[in-house]
Order: C-alpha cells, then structure tokens, then sequence
C-alpha cells in the first residue's frame, strides 16, 4: 500500500518527522517496506508535444523523434519507446538536466542521428508505480515547455509503502492508515465529509440480488452531465504518487475513492445497459464474459457475476468489469455501483480465473460496510469537479449486514494477557480514536462495539489485541513465558541417538527402508508372510504387508548398491517392525530394533560389531549362545542375551537368502531389540573407578565341546570373577592332534585388579582357581595344561 506523506498529513495533521511517522507505523503493525522522495528537483524536465516520428536507417529499436517544446524550434531525440505517436504530450528532459539517480542528459549520437534530450518514462522521473515499459503519456490539455512539476501539480512528497497484513482491510485504505496514526498521535481524524448534492430525476433504473449470501448489499446511483476528459491535476498527481495511472476522470474518481476509503467502485456506461438495471447472481457453469483486459473469461457455478436487466452478464463480481459497459469517450451517463461482497467469494473467484486487481485486493480482505454511501458521496464530489452530476435516481439491493453486536472484554483478561496494568478507563481512552466504541458496564467489565471498517475483529482477543497496538508493544515489559515443558531428549532418545553414532563410528552408513514390503521379499528372505501384519489400504498393491524384520528392507539396498559395483557396503537402520498380535492383544506387536548388514563381512564381523555396540552403551553382562534365526546361516548364528534375557541375533545371512536377494557378498548380520537392550543396566551408571594399583593378566586355556560357545565361557568367568575380574577375552582356538575328537582349544586373557590394593601372589592364585573351578562345574570343560 503507497500512501503519499502529504495525503496522510492531510488527513491526520502532525509534525511528526518521517523518522517518528515510521517507527510509529511499525508499532502500530504497519511495517515501513520503502520510503521514496518525490519532486526534490525535476528542474529542467518540461511538457513537450511529439509532432514527427521518423524511422532510422539501420535502426529496428529505436526512432528520430521532433518534439515541440514551446520554443521557435523543434527538437530532435532518439527514442526507444514504442507506446506513443505523433500528437501525444510527455516529459521531456533537456540537456543539462539532472534526473533521480544522478542521471546527467547531455547530447549524444545513435545510428548518426543527434539526440538533445529524452522523453522520460514515469520512472525516470522518479515518480512511484512507474515502470520502464513507455513513455509517461500526459493530459493533451498541458502548455507546452512548461515546467512539468508546476504542469503536473508535482510538489516534494515522500511515499511510504507499507506492508498490509490479511488481518488489517482497513489498511488497505489511506483514511485506515490515517485514523491509527491520529489515535497514536493524539491529533484529530479529518474524515472526508463529501456531500451528495443530488439534483434532477433521471429515467428509472433496477438493482436486483439474487445471491444475497454472495453480496449483502448492492447499490446504484445515476450521475449525469458527464464529459470524460482529464482529472483535475492534483488528483492525476495523488493517484500517480499512489502508483496508479491516471485514464479519464470517471476512472480516476473512481480509484481515488477506492484508495482513500478503500470501497471500489463501478461506472457503467448507462447508455450500454439493457433495461437500466443491475442484476447479482452465481454464473452457470460454462459461462462467459470478456473483461476490460479483453480476455474472455470462463466462469463456474462458484463465481459471483453482475448482469444487465436482461441477465447478460457485464461483470465479475468485486474483481473486474466487461468490456461490453465500459465507459468511453462517448459517455454522457453513468451508473456507479458500490457493493460489499462476500470475501471467500470473490477471494476463490480471483484464485481459480488467476485475475487479482486492486478491487479484489480489497474485497478479500473485507471491506467497511457501513461506508458505502460515504464512497458514492465522495465519488459524486470528486467528479463534480468537471461538471458532472448526482441524480436522485438511485437503488440498493440486498438484505445489508446486521449491526456489530457489543463484545464484552474483561480488564483483568486483557492485562493477563498483554501483562499490563491497565485500568478500565485507559482502555476506553486507547479503542475510542480508532472507532471501538467503549463503554464501561461495571468495574473490569468493558462492552466494546467493533466498527463496520474492521470485519477481521470479532471477538475479545482481537480487542486485546487493539489494546496492545494503540498502547504500544514496546510499552509492554519483555518476559519469558514460563512452560512445564522445557523441551530436549528424554533417556530413551538420548541412547537412540548414541546408538547411531557408535555404529557411524564403527564404519557403517544409516539407511531408511520402505515399512511396506512384498509377500514375495519376506519369502526371498526367509520370513514367514504368515507372521506379517497386513495393510488394508497400502500405498502400492504389491506390497500389502508391514515388515516382520529389516533384512528385506536392507538386502535390497546391498543388492541396489552391487548392482552399482559397490561391494562391502556397510548399512545400519533403527526402525519398527511389526508381528500379528498375540492372543488377547488387538494392536499388532511393535518394536523397535536397530539392524547392522555387513557387506562382503561375515559372523565375526557381526560379533565385533556387537561388542563394539556393547561397550558404547557400557552394558555390564552380555553373552552369545548358538542358536538358529529366520533368514540366516544355520551354522554360523548366535542368539544375544543381555542381563540373560534375549535382546536379538547376529551371524551370517544364508547363501540361499543372498542369492534369492541378488546379493554377490557374504554379509554378516545384528539385529536387536532396542527397547529391550535398553531396558537393562547400561550407561554412566555402571562405570567404577578406575583402579591405581596394579593389574595383572592370566591365560587360561580349556578343552571344550564344539557345541560349547566361546561366550557361554566367557560368561562363566566373568560372574565368578566379579569382585577382581576387569576384563576377559578371548584371543585363540585351536584344534589338532592335541585336542580330543570333537572338542577344541579356547584361550582367554582374564585381568585381574583390585580397587583398593596391590594384589598377593596367594589372591591370584586363589582367584585362577576359582574361575577354572567355575568353567569346569558349569561346562564339558577341563583346564589344558
């Protein structure tokens, strides 16, 4: 919205320097985007009449132009611009002139011919809403070698342009801006007060609403005794600072009241309408209008049209007019309309045609309904001024909006809110200059009447509102909302997340894989479809089913990546899998599990991997026992029990599932419960102080069954040696000549240390004997000598 400072001065008189009026604007919830001066120094810019136009030879962009400056002698420029012809009046810019940005007119040569000047386009000359697209076309009437400035009415301003929000349509107004900045102020609000001065009776005219819920009210008056020609000076000057283009006097008024008050208007051409009347309907689908742009626009059942008597269609309801009343140089007669129109309507109209004006831009929003014959009044005054007149011939339609009924606001609500200390009759003080009108019902109990200009406030949030703008958000102390939710991680997050990072750190890449799989992938992978939760709307039909573990998912991308020539891939997930629920349970079972496939890796890898995982998390009693587990390696698979509760599997992936998957690699495999690994003691929690005294390391070596695990041993050493045991490993096995037919060779390195003193030859020994008594006692074992 561009808003001339001398047009808000005028109607909100103050002293306040640009600076004050812009931080005041912001305050008020109008943010300053630009300011622009206008007029400081056009000197040497005059009204010039282009009176030859000739081609250049060897030029196709540019002509010889003789303009008419007033003197004895034409003058010859080079011009670029297309938009004019022999007879039209424009700026011209003699050498010597300086225009906005320093840009020094001198002459110059183009194609050989001499240029003396430049006929200006409107923002050459600094002037807001221009653009570089043609000359700046002036009223014929002007004298030439005038000084444009004086021709135009042209004095130094400055333009404000501000940012207009959905929630302030009165903005959209001069009159809106005017009445906040008064009130903030303490000045008093200028309301034009136009008078109709209606004269004469004109033949009868007929405004009709048939969709009274798409326009509440429709009104129509005659003005006659209209000759269209140019506006008055001071209103083509007021309009341009506005950025709109001044076109005739009947067009002109009509945007001026449209950006003084903010209701748009309508002239028809009253000669063009069938049957003197106006007609507010919905359209039938498939109908059609050509508009003022000349575009022949479509409409549906949705959109709101006004039609002549004879229910042809002239118009798109509150966005734009047909081309077929459009006033012109003929026009003697014509019927303003001045409407409110339901915002959603217009607003959905504008989207779907792709067709948004300055009317539209209004109705959208909402507009002041209950100053519509304030905006006919003013169009009436404005127009008079080159001769027209109001007729008493008139007609209003539509049911109207019923009046505002009173919002009642609590005073102890409002300072709860703003945090505030403000009394009942401070807040009359600060909703009264902008229209709120106030009245105190009881101590704390305010009964406010929200004015026709502010369809966006209706309840009594958008009051309290109003009170924090017109008393000034910095005028209200800075606090920190107190919350019982200070947000950050809970425990289970934390873990969740070092869990990813300790697999990163071990040298594998996460990955996301589909929820969603195929019957024919849980087969490929071992699993049973049978255990598998069915999708009754899933999003490809093929895969209907939710995934009963992650190997589907990651095999696909290790036979993606080697599909690629990427071998030895490394791929972690933490995800939900999803079983049928078992008997009782309506919800299918859910867990979460954290799955690592190793590309080109194998058992070992995958033990590594755990023990790496393990020791991240400081679980304190984990071990491994042989088992067998869907999709993987019958041999080479091990269950993995943390606190001996089982939390998961780690192995190989069988051959048979790498093959049915087009994986080429050995791939070693962990999947684990999370929610069950974390569920035992882990963390900080279980670190001890490190020792200052000496350690001490022991191998021993047992004979075992190969059906004995490795880790079951270990596990046993570790429970008897609790109180001097740190660590414990192991580091070979063997199997020859040596070792009995189906047993083998397992070598540990066990440390010993104690907290509190250096330990005796007799507590180690002591101590060796009590781990091989264990192992012994608990397995098919014997200690190797």
């Amino acid at each position: 919205m561009r808003i001339p400072l001398s047009w808000l001065r005028e109607l909100a008189p103050n002293e306040a320097s640009l600076d004050e009026l812009m931080a005041v604007l912001s305050e008020l919830g109008l943010p300053v985007e630009s300011v622009t001066p206008i007029g400081d120094d056009l000197t040497g810019v005059v009204v010039a009449k282009v009176v030859e136009i000739d081609s250049i030879e060897g030029a196709d962009k540019i002509r010889r132009v003789m303009v008419d400056t007033g003197g004895e002698e034409l003058t010859q420029v080079v011009c670029g611009a297309w938009n004019f012809e022999v007879g039209a009046v424009v700026p011209f810019a003699t050498v010597g002139t300086t225009l906005p940005g320093d840009f020094q007119i001198g002459k110059r040569k183009m194609k050989g011919v001499e240029s003396s000047g430049m006929i200006c386009a409107s923002d050459e000359l600094g002037l807001p809403g221009g653009d570089h697209s043609g000359i700046m076309l002036l009223p014929d009437d002007l004298p030439l070698g005038a000084d444009f400035s004086e021709a135009m009415g042209i004095t130094a301003d400055v333009v404000i342009e501000l940012e207009v929000n959905a929630n302030r349509p009165d903005a959209m107004s001069v009159v809106g801006v005017a009445r906040d900045v008064a009130a903030r102020l303490g000045v008093p609000l200028r309301l034009p007060d136009p008078s109709l001065d209606a004269v004469g009776e004109a033949d009868p005219i007929s405004v009709e609403v048939i969709d009274a819920e798409g326009c509440p009210r429709f009104t129509a008056r005659v003005v006659g005794d209209i000759a269209i020609g140019p506006s008055p000076a001071w209103i083509q000057h007021r309009l341009t600072l506005a950025g709109m283009r001044p076109i005739n006097n009947v067009v002109d008024a009509s945007n001026y009241v449209m950006l003084e008050l903010g209701q748009p208007t309508h002239a028809y051409d009253l000669a063009k309408l069938p049957g003197r009347g106006l007609r507010v309907r919905r359209a039938q689908d498939g109908e059609t209008l050509v508009t003022l742009d000349d575009v022949e626009r479509r409409f549906s059942a949705e959109d709101l049209l006004i039609c002549d008597a004879a229910d042809t269609p002239i118009g798109i309801a509150g966005i734009m007019g047909g081309a077929s009343s459009e006033v012109d140089d003929t026009t003697t007669e014509v019927l303003l309309e001045a409407a409110d129109f339901d915002p959603l309507t217009i607003s959905w109209t504008s989207k779907r045609l792709a067709l948004r004006s300055e009317a539209s831009a209004r109705f959208e929003k909402g507009i002041d309904s209950g100053g519509i014959d304030r905006a006919v009044a003013r169009f009436v005054e404005l127009l008079r001024e080159t001769g027209a007149t109001a007729s008493t011939t008139a007609a209003d339609g539509g049911p109207g909006r019923p009046a505002p009924a009173p919002v009642r606001v609590r005073t102890a609500r409002v300072n709860a809110l703003l945090g505030t200390e403000l009394g009942d009759s401070r807040i009359k003080d600060l909703l009264d200059p902008i229209g709120f009108a106030t009245s105190v019902v009881e101590p704390g109990q305010l009964d406010v009447t929200i004015p026709t200009w502010r369809p966006d406030s209706a309840v009594e949030i958008d009051v309290v509102e109003e009170v924090a703008r017109m008393h000034g958000y910095s005028a209200i102390d800075r606090t920190v909302p107190t919350s019982t939710l200070t947000g950050g991680l809970d425990a289970h997050q934390r873990d969740r997340r070092l869990v990813r990072q300790i697999l990163v750190g071990a040298g594998a890449s996460e990955a996301w894989t589909t929820t969603f799989v195929s019957e024919a992938e849980l087969r490929r992978a071992n699993q049973d479809p049978a255990d598998a939760v069915v999708v009754s709307n899933p999003l490809v039909a093929d895969e209907s089913l939710l995934r009963t573990s992650l190997l589907p998912g990651l095999l696909r991308s290790l036979a993606y990546n080697a599909s690629h020539r990427e071998l030895g891939v490394w791929l972690f997930e933490v995800g939900n899998v999803f079983v049928q629920p078992p008997a009782g349970q309506q919800l299918p079972d859910e867990r979460e599990v954290v799955a690592v496939a190793l590309g080109g890796g194998d058992a070992t890898d995958a033990v590594s991997v755990w023990n790496v995982l393990a020791e991240g998390l400081l679980l304190r009693d984990t071990r491994l026992e042989a088992a067998e587990a869907a999709g993987l390696h019958p041999t080479r698979t091990a269950r993995i029990l943390v606190d001996d509760e089982p939390v998961g599997f780690l192995g190989e992936v069988d051959p048979a599932v790498l093959d049915a998957s087009a994986v080429p690699e050995r791939v070693g495999w962990l999947e684990i419960d999370l929610r069950a690994v974390l569920r035992s003691p882990h963390g900080p929690d279980q670190l001890v102080p490190v020792s200052r005294f000496p350690s001490s390391d022991i191998d021993l070596s047992f004979e075992v069954d190969e059906a004995t695990p490795a880790g079951a041993v270990l596990h046993t050493m570790r429970l008897a040696g609790v109180d001097l045991v740190v660590d414990a490993a192991l580091f070979d096995v063997y199997r020859g000549p040596t070792v009995a037919s189906g047993r083998r060779s397992l070598t540990y390195r066990v440390r010993f240390q104690a907290p509190d003193r250096t330990l005796t030859d007799e507590e180690l020994s002591a101590a060796r004997q009590g781990l091989i008594d264990a192992v012994e006692a608990a397995h098919p074992a014997s200690l190797r000598g």
